[in-house]
């Protein structure tokens, strides 16, 4: 199976976008018009692996009487087992992957959140609260706010930034909130963004 997943991402990775995206629709079901080749050949690849996974080997005749399929069932009955991801509903896979992930998720997409789940039963993504360990060493949860500009004012910003010889836009947005709330008489908020010297 490592041998078809390798020969795919072979194939993937010399496809053109809109070949992917295609192929995307054509794995996932659904169409998406994501720019990243990266992350659309991460989420067809883990699609293709979860379809691999749901198939059921065929018995051949060779394994043994018709009879050995019944002490299946006494065996399922002893273990308790969750139900399928694919059987819940969306809110039920949100529960679900906060239990699993450790945070909560807002995301509505069932096949993303059946991704995240499984890529953290494997191991393979973090789980738990997001941290992140500033200058005084001191661990901080964060929270990702939504920033929306378009991009020609992005362009015009970076320059400015540029010019005032800031090293990054979190560098200007601290500044920006600082200088804001100060003018505004929120002098105790206002230090929190204060300009690291």
């Amino acid at each position: 199976m490592k041998t078809q997943t390798q020969d795919e991402m072979v194939t993937l990775q010399k496809m053109r976008l809109p070949e992917l995206q295609a192929r995307y629709a054509e794995v996932l079901g659904e169409e998406t018009k994501a720019p990243n080749k990266t992350f659309l050949i991460r989420r067809i690849l883990a699609a293709l692996e979860q379809k691999a996974t749901q198939e059921a080997p065929i018995e051949s005749p060779t394994q043994g009487p018709p009879e050995i399929e019944t002490t299946a069932e006494p065996e399922e009955s002893t273990t308790p087992t969750e139900p399928k991801l694919t059987k819940l509903t969306v809110e039920e896979l949100q529960a679900r992957y906060l239990e699993t992930v450790g945070r909560p998720t807002s995301s509505n997409n069932r096949r993303y959140i059946m991704w995240k789940i499984t890529q953290a039963q494997k191991g393979r993504i973090p789980v738990g609260p997001i941290k992140g360990r500033r200058s005084d060493g001191i661990e901080r949860d964060y929270k990702v706010l939504p920033l929306r500009i378009e991009a020609d004012l992005v362009i015009q910003l970076d320059e400015a930034r540029e010019r005032m010889e800031m090293k990054s836009r979190m560098e200007l947005l601290r500044r920006s909130l600082h200088a804001f709330l100060l003018e505004a008489g929120e002098v105790r908020v206002a230090e929190l963004f204060a300009p690291e010297i």
